[in-house]
């Protein structure tokens, strides 16, 4: 007897076996007779050609009916049905021929089986990467919606902060001016309202910074900038902090500093601001804020050094995120300054914007966080090093620079 004879011998009983066992209702088994009498027909063709890719196009249509259900749950229908098929022929077989008939017919299956199971995981595993690209796709379809939802949010809501703002800095500014400057005690509340109003107008303006951010319009009016003035009007406006901090802020001398460079003198003064801030407000008391750099290629990086408690290296890329702010929520504080003070954590996320808006980059290096040793943290900044104007019309204003139009950093 050859072993497609002895194929089509146990056939119906094998077929009945794994119509029974497979199953899972009356239903489903009615149903599942029609594809599991294909898949004989094709096992057949494929012992009697030697050939098991008969059974490939049958394979494919069986992960593809695959429920979402089966989908989430990663389970392997296909590959699971098939092992237990193995199992049975080899019952099968066993019971109903002789031992050299049942192992002449198993060891011919048995490498059409191993490409079937082999096939089958490939199937499905295509189906399982398809479902969750999907998945994902629709997650960050959803994620998507939901920020630009909150940019949304936050720019209206600046907006309508605005006008009463305006109203109440109005309103507090001739209360001042009607009363006498003798009553020391109504005019110290005044100025108290004031330096609330004050902080309260710099949120405002954070918020729309991040709006105009998260939507690429943030404006910049390009200028002729130095790195090394810029450093001293910081210092100069940070001096009252850091002495009370009893902090040191040092601006070293760096090849490229002194030059002249185009860019937007306000928001590049921001971007460094809000960085030396952070420094500031994770360094301890008698800490020191180290501002260094150095000329590249095309580019002008500066760094903005700390000794303070550092970022852990999970959070590094957090801080950079908007509200994204690492401070404990039991220190926040209105000031932005105060030691490990929890701030609205926009600080950094718009001095990042401000740099890639110039067509640079931001980016923090630190060994970790621990309080007690203080590794600190070095943020980069690295600038586009435009040495003239985008606008040919004010080029004529700067001769110097517009006369070298190949010079390597221009």
């Amino acid at each position: 007897m050859n072993i497609q004879h002895s194929l089509t011998r146990i056939r119906p009983i094998l077929q009945k076996r794994a119509s029974a066992s497979l199953a899972r209702g009356t239903g489903v088994r009615e149903n599942f007779q029609d594809p599991l009498n294909r898949f004989f027909d094709l096992l057949e063709q494929a012992l009697e050609s030697g050939d098991a890719g008969w059974l490939d196009p049958l394979l494919q249509d069986w992960t593809r009916t695959r429920t979402e259900t089966d989908l989430e749950a990663g389970e392997r229908n296909v590959t699971t049905l098939l092992s237990q098929i193995v199992l049975l022929t080899q019952d099968t077989a066993r019971e109903n021929l002789d031992e050299t008939q049942a192992l002449e017919l198993v060891s011919a299956l048995l490498p059409i089986y191993l490409h079937c199971i082999e096939r089958a995981t490939t199937y499905e595993s295509e189906g399982r990467i398809a479902y969750i690209s999907n998945e994902l796709a629709k997650m960050n379809r959803v994620v998507e919606r939901l920020d630009k939802s909150k940019s949304n949010f936050v720019a209206v809501a600046a907006h309508e902060f605005k006008t009463p703002l305006t109203l109440i800095e109005g309103y507090a500014a001739m209360i001042g001016e009607l009363l006498p400057q003798e009553m020391e005690q109504i005019q110290s509340l005044l100025h108290g309202v004031h330096n609330g109003l004050h902080r309260l107008r710099d949120l405002v303006n954070d918020m729309l910074d991040v709006s105009m951010i998260d939507n690429n319009m943030l404006p910049l009016n390009m200028q002729p900038v130095w790195l090394n003035r810029m450093f001293k009007l910081l210092k100069a406006e940070l001096l009252p902090v850091l002495q009370q901090r009893r902090q040191e802020l040092e601006i070293r001398t760096f090849k490229g500093a002194e030059e002249l460079l185009f860019a937007d003198p306000g928001r590049l003064y921001q971007a460094l601001k809000n960085i030396i801030n952070n420094g500031i407000k994770f360094t301890p008391d008698g800490g020191r804020i180290t501002i260094d750099g150095r000329l590249l290629p095309g580019f002008m990086e500066v760094t903005i050094t700390d000794t303070g408690i550092g970022i852990a290296l999970e959070n590094q890329d957090v801080v950079f995120e908007k509200f994204g702010q690492l401070g404990d929520v039991s220190l926040h504080s209105s000031g932005k300054t105060k030691f490990k003070g929890g701030g609205a954590g926009m600080g950094l996320p718009i001095a990042k914007g401000i740099i890639e808006a110039h067509g640079g980059s931001l980016w923090v290096e630190s060994p970790g966080y621990d309080e007690k040793s203080c590794p600190g943290s070095t943020f980069h900044i690295l600038l586009p090093l435009r040495t003239q104007p985008e606008d040919p019309g004010l080029a004529k204003l700067f001769g110097t620079v517009a006369a070298r139009p190949n010079s390597p950093r221009s």
